[in-house]
């Protein structure tokens, strides 16, 4: 049997994992998702065999439903990290650099 993949994250990721061409569930909070995620363990004629989840939404869930998570074999439920948005331009000038001098020969400083 063919099992499906199901995600539930924020809208900011849901879109992301739709241009890779997969359907996300958004959720607004955490506590919304901990119910998508319980809904979705909950129901027994599903074929979902992967669930990947916010790492937010996971946090939500209930140390029980989180302890139960662990013990089932199907669906396997996996928490993802969220995007940084904490701009990390030092490596990124730090590469550009290095990228101009292979190719000019000289080291380039960039400011």
């Amino acid at each position: 049997m063919d099992r499906a993949v199901s995600i539930v994250c924020r809208p900011e990721v849901a879109r992301g994992f739709a241009l890779a061409g997969l359907a996300a569930t958004a959720v607004t909070t955490p506590e919304r998702g901990a119910a998508e995620v319980a809904g979705i363990i909950g129901n027994k004629d599903s074929n979902v065999g992967l669930v990947l989840v916010d790492e937010d939404v996971y946090a939500a869930l209930s140390p029980e439903l989180q302890a139960e998570l662990r013990r089932r074999a199907l669906p396997i439920v996996v928490p993802i990290p969220g995007p940084t948005w904490v701009p990390q331009v030092g490596a990124a000038e730090a590469y550009v650099a290095e990228v101009l001098g292979r190719a000019v020969g000289y080291r380039v400083r960039l400011r």
